[in-house]
C-alpha cells in the first residue's frame, strides 16, 4: 500500500507477452464455450469444455479455487449478473448467458467475458448485449489516449447514457480491475463517471475493462451460495470484458485474437502488438 492505496503493478514487455499467451488460450476457450452454448446444453458442460482447452495448452484456471470458487468459468443466466456457478442448469431458448473466465500461463493472468443469447433473442436483450459490448470498446478506445484512468469510465458512461430507447443501468458495485501476476489487482477500473481522475495511465499497466449493464435497477444482491450476484428486480444483465495492456507503443487487447483491431477500428484506434 502507498498513501493508503494499493500499489499498481507495471509490467515489462516480456511479462505482457506472457499475458498475451494466456489471453490467446482464454480466447480459444471462450470461443469453444460460446459455440456450445445452445438450447439443451448445461452450464456444467460449458465449464468442462472450457477447462479442456486450458488443459490442452498447459494453462491453468485462475477462477477454480479462487477464494473457494468451484469452477473454471462463471456462468450467469438472465438476472444473474456475475459469479454464477456452472451447474446442471439446462440452457433454454432466449436465455441471456454471461461466460466469464480466465487463464494463467507461467504465472501471468488473463481475464475475459462474453454475453451469449441462447437460441432466439428478445430484441431488448440483444440490444442490452450490443450496447454493453460497444461500451466496452468505447472504454478500451478511451484508454488509448487517456491521461488518467477515470477517462475510461467517462467514455463508457457517456456512450450508455446517449442511447435512445429504454435506459440501461451501469452496475457500480462491480467494476474492472488491474491484472498481471494476480487476477485482481489495483487499480479499480470504474465503468461510470465520478468526477475523479483516478491514477495516471502509464506504460506497463494491464487492465480488465468489463462493463456490466442491466435493463432495470442497478441494485443487486448475493444469493445464499455467497457468490452469485443477481438483480433485485429480476432484470436481465449483460457483461463483456477484455484484458488490455498499455505499453510505450500504445494499447493491445490481450484477450482478442486480433489484438482488438476489429473492435477499435470504427473508433479510430489501432492496437499496437508487441513483438517477442
Amino acid at each position: 500500500m502507498q498513501f493508503g492505496q494499493a500499489k499498481i503493478e507495471y509490467k515489462t514487455n516480456g511479462q505482457i507477452l506472457k499475458m498475451r499467451e494466456a489471453g490467446l488460450v482464454l480466447a480459444e476457450a471462450l470461443d469453444t464455450a460460446v459455440v456450445a452454448a445452445q438450447v439443451g446444453t448445461t452450464t456444467a458442460e460449458l465449464d468442462a469444455l472450457f477447462a479442456g482447452v486450458l488443459e490442452k495448452h498447459g494453462a491453468r484456471s485462475n477462477f477454480k479455487g479462487y477464494h473457494g470458487f468451484p469452477a473454471t468459468i462463471c456462468a450467469s443466466v438472465n438476472e444473474e449478473v456475475v459469479h454464477g456457478f456452472p451447474s446442471g442448469y439446462v440452457l433454454a431458448d432466449g436465455d441471456v448467458l454471461k461466460i466469464d473466465g480466465g487463464a494463467i500461463v507461467d504465472g501471468w493472468h488473463a481475464d475475459s467475458a462474453r454475453t451469449v443469447i441462447v437460441g432466439t433473442a428478445d430484441p431488448a436483450d440483444q440490444r442490452l448485449s450490443d450496447v454493453t459490448q460497444a461500451a466496452m470498446w468505447r472504454g478500451i478506445a478511451a484508454l488509448a489516449n487517456a491521461r488518467f484512468l477515470g477517462e475510461v469510465g467517462d467514455a463508457i458512461d457517456e456512450y450508455v447514457s446517449a442511447q435512445d430507447g429504454e435506459p440501461l443501468g451501469i452496475l457500480e458495485d462491480y467494476v474492472g480491475h488491474g491484472i498481471g501476476s494476480e487476477m485482481h489487482m489495483a487499480p479499480d477500473v470504474l465503468n461510470y463517471s465520478t468526477g475523479h481522475r483516478g491514477p495516471r495511465v502509464k506504460p506497463g499497466m494491464c487492465l480488465a475493462i468489463e462493463p456490466m449493464l442491466v435493463r432495470g435497477s442497478i441494485e443487486t444482491r448475493v444469493l445464499d451460495d455467497d457468490w452469485t450476484v443477481v438483480t433485485t428486480d429480476g432484470a436481465r444483465a449483460s457483461q463483456w470484458e477484455h484484458t488490455v495492456a498499455v505499453h510505450m507503443g500504445g494499447i493491445w487487447v490481450l484477450t482478442a485474437h486480433d489484438g482488438g483491431a476489429a473492435g477499435l477500428a470504427p473508433l479510430g484506434v489501432t492496437p499496437s502488438p508487441l513483438r517477442p
